[in-house]
């Protein structure tokens, strides 16, 4: 399955190479020429001397200044790696001069500090970064003066606050290349971020990047790759004998587990699981790849890291500029930090050219993917996913039970990028929120739907996964946005339990809506005493109560599942049938869901504007056609498919027993109900 968005190009590029890369035709000269591309591209928006790279695009909340430091800060990180074998064509002498303009206090171009702007402080490592891979063609050429002044520009990040996230590695990196050319560094800093950072890896090399609340370890995307498994082994390459092997080693063993699986969010065709945030740095989802290869880290061998990469970058190559989306310019997916340079993070993606055009991973033939072998099914206890890649069509799903990016003591409104119960390759929330696509959630009498954040994950193994969360609702107006995004205040509903059985392009989505005040275990999930910020409590009858503005209680309850929103240049077909709504992309891309017990009401849901695979986009929904029954067992099944559509399993329960799911080829899972899936 290849879904290709009409506003891309076919820029002109070396030819394709098949003796050497049968799957997708590209080499290092590829490589090399999209990056070199890519630098060209963003020139004619450079300030006088270059320190300043202004891009079309809307201002971020740290203003005009600090987006043109970012717009050079991340070409330059391409620059770095592409300046690691050697300069080529002056672009060494053409960022130089750039750094001698944002450095120098007199300068109209000058940088703000890390000391005025927050955002500097990010991208400081990657000026860091980049000379320290460019340092014999670049920083060994600068005048005396002008390393003195970077010195000191960098050499401010010392003793400065950072968040509790990934930003602690950039410090460590800046750090790192400055006690390599003689500048400030402490060693407490550094020593002290490490071990805050340990703290955050939760087993098989994942990490959480940072903690929300009290300890609310849910905040896994993409970042795990390309930060929180990346910067350690640069900070290692860049810290020489400060850096003791031990601690090398255990980095590298982090990112080979997290390559173990993490190879299968890349589909065949390139696209990579579209979840999280900052989704619009594309093939930055590439760094951990790289970094395994460049670190003796990865369990892929030269071919096939080679292949995953390429068909990640072709995927997403195009001429000109990269705007803030995913394929074309699509504003929904920023957030308030993204300015127009943000995109350019993508320039991680290039941390393979480091590597001498020897090595084996360019020089090796490539080798298949193993989604283009066999399928593949994995769980990934840690951030609680479930994770299916069909040979057949090439498309990787994901089912979500464990990350939400949410405190456990705080309700929350759902984020289209973490909150859904289901994530993609060829597929991509609304980021409207308004089709409920890929939620299982309650819809009040006013026809409001519920939010899960936060989840109480209950545990994935094999093809089982589980989760819990109280069912809320905001009360007033949201809040302006902000990041970290402003909450209001909730009424509250029901506890829902949910659960998933994924098997190929198969989910069955399970639901019980969990009887009121009746002293029901908690499934092993702890509540916290999580608060409902002074919300009436809608476990109860109506029975009349004054709606005080909020809507009092609002009791009884409708079920409703969405399943995968599918979008395109032109509206998808869409056809209902029974309990059963299908849509269908021209590309033959099919996302359909099946109500199994207790919802016979199928729709599909049309939308425009909202979705990064489309201008037009459709969900398919089953619902109750009545009032929910508290403890009665509700399933559907959620599929996302490029191929036929085959016969789907037998979901039965019996009283006090798990949920039994029987595959037309005899094959069976059970659900527990009562207890936590354990790894």
């Amino acid at each position: 399955m290849s879904h290709r968005p009409p506003w891309t190009s076919s820029p002109a590029l070396p030819q394709p190479d098949h003796r050497l890369s049968p799957y997708t035709g590209w080499g290092r000269e590829h490589w090399e020429s999209v990056v070199d591309r890519t630098l060209a591209a963003v020139r004619p928006y450079a300030s006088p001397r270059h320190a300043l790279i202004d891009l079309p695009g809307p201002q971020s909340s740290s203003g005009r200044r600090s987006d043109g430091l970012e717009g050079f800060a991340r070409t330059f990180l391409a620059a770095g790696f592409r300046l690691a074998q050697g300069d080529d064509g002056g672009l060494a002498q053409w960022y130089a001069e750039g750094l001698a303009a944002g450095v120098d206090p007199d300068s109209p171009e000058r940088w703000p500090r890390v000391t005025e702007t927050n955002q500097a402080k990010v991208e400081a490592a990657s000026i860091a970064l980049a000379l320290h891979e460019s340092r014999h063609v670049l920083w060994d050429a600068l005048d005396d003066r002008v390393r003195e002044l970077l010195v000191g520009w960098l050499g401010e990040v010392l003793g400065q606050p950072y968040p509790a996230c990934n930003w602690l590695w950039f410090q460590n990196v800046v750090q790192a290349f400055l006690r390599s050319v003689g500048g400030p560094w402490s060693a407490e800093e550094i020593d002290r971020n490490i071990a805050v950072m340990e703290d955050w890896y939760l087993g098989d090399g994942w990490y959480t990047d940072g903690y929300e609340g009290r300890h609310t370890p849910r905040n896994f995307d993409w970042y795990a790759g390309w930060a929180m498994n990346f910067y350690p082994l640069w900070y290692c390459r860049m810290s020489g004998g400060h850096a003791d092997d031990a601690l090398r080693t255990r980095y590298q063993d982090r990112l080979r587990l997290y390559l173990s699986t993490a190879q299968h969010l890349y589909a065949p065709d390139g696209a990579p699981l579209h979840q999280g945030r900052s989704l619009t740095y594309r093939y930055a989802a590439l760094a951990p790849v790289w970094a395994g290869a460049v670190f003796d880290a990865t369990p892929l061998p030269p071919g096939r890291t080679r292949r995953l990469a390429s068909g990640v970058l072709r995927h997403f190559h195009t001429e000109g500029l990269q705007p803030i989306g995913w394929y074309g310019e699509f504003p929904a997916i920023r957030q308030p930090y993204t300015g127009p340079g943000s995109p350019y993070w993508s320039s991680k993606g290039f941390a393979g050219l480091v590597l001498p055009a020897d090595h084996p991973v360019w020089t090796e033939p490539e080798r298949p993917l193993e989604i283009e072998e066999h399928d593949v099914s994995v769980s990934l206890p840690v951030p609680g996913w479930l994770v299916s890649g069909t040979r057949a069509d090439g498309v990787v799903r994901m089912v979500n039970h464990g990350t939400d990016h949410a405190d456990d003591e705080t309700l929350a409104t759902d984020e289209p990028d973490y909150s859904r119960y289901a994530y993609a390759s060829h597929a991509g929330p609304e980021y409207d929120g308004s089709l409920l696509d890929n939620q299982v959630t309650l819809l009040d009498r006013y026809g409001d739907p519920a939010h899960r954040r936060p989840l109480r994950p209950l545990g994935v193994r094999g093809r089982i996964g589980m989760s819990r969360h109280r069912t809320h609702w905001p009360v007033g107006p949201a809040p302006e946005r902000s990041w970290p995004p402003r909450q209001p205040a909730f009424r509250t509903g029901p506890w829902l339990w949910t659960g998933s059985v994924l098997r190929g392009a198969v989910e069955i989505r399970l639901a019980i809506v969990e009887p009121p005040n009746d002293g029901a275990p908690d499934h092993g999930a702890p509540d916290h005493g999580a608060p409902d910020h002074g919300a009436v409590d809608d476990n109860a009858p109506d029975h009349g109560a004054p709606d005080h503005g909020a809507r009092g209680r609002s009791g009884p309850w409708r079920l409703w599942v969405g399943g995968h929103a599918l979008a395109d240049a032109e509206p998808p077909t869409a056809q209902v049938r029974g309990a059963t709504a299908t849509v269908r992309r021209p590309d033959g891309l099919t996302a359909l869901v099946v109500g199994l017990r207790g919802l016979p009401v199928a729709r599909v849901l049309e939308g425009c504007g909202a979705n990064a695979f489309g201008a037009y986009s459709a969900v398919p929904v089953v619902q109750s056609d009545g009032p929910v029954r508290f403890g009665e067992l509700y399933a559907a099944a959620v599929l996302l498919t490029g191929a036929a559509v085959t016969e789907l399993p037998l979901v039965t329960a019996d009283s006090g027993g798990p949920v039994q799911v029987r595959w037309p080829d005899g094959e069976l899972d059970e659900v527990p109900l009562a207890d936590p899936v354990s790894p």
